[in-house]
C-alpha cells in the first residue's frame, strides 16, 4: 500500500499489486503445457523453437533455463529433483527477466574478417572532454567510459605544453583545461580491450612540432609495445581486418586542421536563438532531426566558405609537418586528410591506396545531395569520418543515419553528453554483440552491372514487417522514490514505440496513459513496415504523463532491428546518459512478417 498527501490534510492510499501475466503468456503456458499445472523441460524446449525462434533449441538449454529460473525465484538447486517443472508463475518470470530473456543476442556472430572498410565502428568526437566544448575539463575518465561502453574509436587532440616540452591533449583555442597525454595513452592501454577484443584506433588531431611528434612517436611505442600495430610500408592497398587487429591499438592522423581557427563561427544554427529549450527537449533531449530537412536545409548554404578556410590551413600544416620525424610518420597505419579542391576529387577512389577521408555533418549532407553515389562508393574500400559542426558547443550531436546510410564508418559523436542522437547512437552498436564493429550491409559494399550503388532516396519496396506488441512494465517502484514522478499519486506511464532509419521507415507511435500504477499494462500492438530493415532502430521511450507540466523521463533504449531475437522478450530500459537501470524494464513481443 502506498501513501500520497493531498491538499495537506487528506492521505490517499494506493494498493500496490503485482501485474499478473498477460493473456498472451498465459495462453502460450496453456498451449505448451498442454493444458497441466506445470511445464516440463520438453514442452518449454518447445515453446524455445517455436515461439521464440530459437530454431536449434536443446533439452539441455531448456534444462540450463529451468535450473536458472529456480534459483533465482526459489533459491534452490534443482539437482534434487527428479522432474524439473515451471509454474505459471515461474513461467513468467523467465520470460520477465532480462538476463534470462534478452531482446538480443549476446555473443559476436559477424563475420570479422573482411578490410575495416566493411565495418561501422564505434566512434567517438573529442573523447578526452568531460563537458561542453568551450569551457570542460580535459581528462581520460571520459575516455575509460567511452572504451567501458565498446567504443573502439577515440580521438585525441595533442598540443605543447605551456612549456613547449610536453604534450597535452586539450580542445584547442578554447578555455578546457588540459589533461597530459601519457596520462591519456596509459588508460587507453588499461581499458581497451575490457569490452571488446577488437582494435582501438586512435585518431591524433596533430598540433605539435617536429620535435614533439617524435616525443610522441617514443611515448606511443613504449606505452603500447606489441599492442601497438603499424604496417611495413607507407602506403597499404586494403585495411586489415578487425579479426587480425584483435587486440591491437592502431593510430590514424591527419593534418590539424579542424580546430587552427573558429571558422564554423558563421554558423548560426548550433543552439536555439532565442537560447531556450522547449519542455520536451529538456526533459528528452532534442528530437532526432528530420533526415530530409536536414539534407535539404545545409545545402542552402554557401559550399565555398569551409573549402577556402581549408586550403588557408594547408598553409600551416606543411609549415607544421614538412619536416615530421620518420617515426612517427612509420606508426601512423590509417592516413587521413580533409577535401582538397573539388570534392568529387577528393572521392575518387585509388585502386593502389586506401586512406580515410574526415567531413563534417554539414559537408557530409551537402554532399550527400550531389555526390551520394561517389560517398558510397568511396567507403565500399576507404574510410570516411564524419565528425559534429563545430557550433555544437554543448556538445549535442546530429542524426547518425545521414553517415550510416551512405557508407560512413566512422560517424564521430560526442559521448559525455545524452540525447534522442546519442541514444541512437548506442543502440546501433548493441549489434554483433556490442563489440563495437557492425558489418555494413551487402548493399552498400556491392555495386551494380551499371556502377550504381544504394541509393535511399530510390523507390524502396517494403522487405519486412514488424509487429510489436507492448504488454506491459515494472522496475519504477525499485528504482525510483515514491514521489518521483508525482507528489500525489503514482505515476501514469505511457510508451512511445517508432522506428530511426531511413526516412521512409522512420514513424513514431504511442500507447495511451495508464493512470495511476506503477505495473502498467497496454496489452497494445504495432506495425511497421520497413524498406530497409538492415539500417532500421527500433525507439523506445516511457513517459510519465503530467498535465499541468512536462512529461517525466521514464526510460528508453535502441534495438538494432536486424538482431531483434523474435518472440515474447524482457526489455531492459536505460537513463538519459545511456546506463542500464537495476530493474525498470518492459514486456513486448517482436514478430517479423
Amino acid at each position: 500500500m502506498g501513501s500520497y498527501k493531498y491538499c495537506l490534510c487528506f492521505t490517499r492510499k494506493f494498493r500496490w499489486v503485482e501485474a499478473q501475466p498477460p493473456a498472451d503468456v498465459k495462453e502460450a503456458f496453456a498451449a505448451y503445457a498442454e493444458g497441466g499445472s506445470h511445464m516440463n523441460a520438453e514442452q518449454l524446449r518447445r515453446f524455445l523453437a517455436d515461439v521464440q525462434g530459437d530454431a536449434g533449441a536443446t533439452a539441455a538449454d531448456a534444462d540450463r533455463v529451468m535450473e536458472q529460473v529456480h534459483q533465482l525465484r526459489h533459491r534452490q538447486s534443482l539437482g534434487k529433483l527428479s522432474k524439473p517443472l515451471l509454474a505459471l508463475e515461474d513461467f513468467h518470470h523467465f520470460l520477465f527477466s532480462g538476463d534470462l530473456n534478452p531482446p538480443l543476442r549476446s555473443q559476436v556472430h559477424q563475420d570479422m574478417t573482411s578490410p575495416l572498410s566493411h565495418y561501422s565502428i564505434y566512434t567517438g568526437h573529442n573523447s578526452y572532454l568531460t563537458g561542453n566544448q568551450l569551457s570542460s575539463d580535459c581528462s581520460d575518465v571520459p575516455i575509460i567510459k567511452a572504451l567501458e561502453r565498446g567504443v573502439r574509436v577515440i580521438e585525441l587532440d595533442i598540443w605543447p605544453n605551456s612549456t613547449k616540452d610536453d604534450v597535452n591533449v586539450l580542445h584547442g583555442r578554447t578555455l578546457t583545461t588540459p589533461v597530459e597525454l601519457i596520462k591519456c595513452l596509459r588508460s587507453i592501454k588499461e581499458y581497451a580491450f575490457v569490452a571488446s577484443p577488437y582494435p582501438v584506433i586512435i585518431t591524433l588531431e596533430d598540433h605539435l612540432s617536429p620535435d614533439l611528434q617524435a616525443k610522441v612517436a617514443e611515448m606511443v611505442t613504449q606505452t603500447f609495445g606489441d599492442l601497438l600495430y603499424y604496417p611495413d610500408k607507407d602506403s597499404i592497398e586494403e585495411f586489415p581486418s578487425p579479426e587480425s587487429l584483435k587486440r591491437r591499438i592502431i593510430l590514424s592522423t591527419k593534418p590539424p586542421k579542424e580546430y587552427l581557427e573558429a571558422k564554423d563561427d558563421k554558423d548560426k544554427d548550433g543552439m536555439p536563438k532565442n537560447g531556450k529549450v522547449s519542455n520536451e527537449e529538456e526533459a528528452w533531449g532534442k528530437e532526432v532531426p528530420d533526415l530530409q530537412d536536414e539534407l535539404e536545409s545545409d545545402d542552402n548554404q554557401n559550399e565555398n566558405d569551409q573549402t577556402e578556410d581549408e586550403e588557408e590551413n594547408d598553409d600551416d600544416d606543411r609549415k607544421v609537418h614538412q619536416n615530421s620525424p620518420p617515426e612517427y610518420k612509420h606508426l601512423i597505419t590509417i592516413r587521413a586528410g580533409k577535401p582538397k579542391g573539388h570534392l568529387s576529387d577528393s572521392l575518387k577512389v585509388d585502386p593502389d591506396i586506401v586512406r580515410r577521408l574526415s567531413l563534417s555533418e554539414q559537408e557530409l549532407a551537402k554532399a550527400a545531395i550531389s555526390h551520394g553515389a561517389d560517398i558510397v562508393r568511396f567507403t565500399q574500400k576507404n574510410l570516411l569520418r564524419i565528425y559534429p559542426k563545430g557550433t555544437r558547443f554543448n556538445s549535442s550531436n546530429y542524426n547518425p543515419f545521414v553517415g550510416w546510410m551512405h557508407g560512413a564508418q566512422m560517424v564521430a559523436f560526442n559521448m559525455q553528453g545524452n540525447g534522442r542522437s546519442l541514444w541512437l547512437m548506442h543502440g546501433f552498436y548493441k549489434a554483433n554483440g556490442g563489440c563495437g564493429y557492425v558489418k555494413k550491409p551487402d548493399f552498400l559494399l556491392k555495386t551494380g552491372p551499371k556502377n550504381e550503388v544504394f541509393d535511399h532516396k530510390a523507390n524502396l519496396q517494403v522487405k519486412k514487417t514488424l509487429k510489436v506488441k507492448v504488454y506491459m512494465g515494472d522496475g519504477w517502484r525499485m528504482d525510483f522514490s515514491q514521489t518521483h514522478f508525482d507528489t500525489y499519486s503514482p505515476p501514469d506511464f505511457y510508451t512511445r514505440v517508432g522506428i530511426a532509419g531511413v526516412p521512409r521507415d522512420s514513424v513514431m507511435k504511442k500507447t495511451r496513459a495508464i493512470e495511476d500504477d506503477w505495473t502498467p499494462v497496454w496489452n497494445e500492438e504495432f506495425t511497421f513496415p520497413l524498406t530497409v530493415p538492415e539500417l532500421a532502430l527500433l525507439r523506445i521511450e516511457v513517459h510519465e504523463y503530467d498535465m499541468s507540466e512536462k512529461d517525466d523521463f521514464g526510460g528508453q533504449t535502441c534495438l538494432p532491428v536486424s538482431e531483434l531475437r523474435p518472440g515474447i522478450r524482457a526489455v531492459p530500459l536505460f537513463d538519459r546518459k545511456g546506463m542500464k537501470f537495476k530493474s525498470v524494464k518492459l514486456l513486448m513481443r517482436f514478430e517479423f512478417v
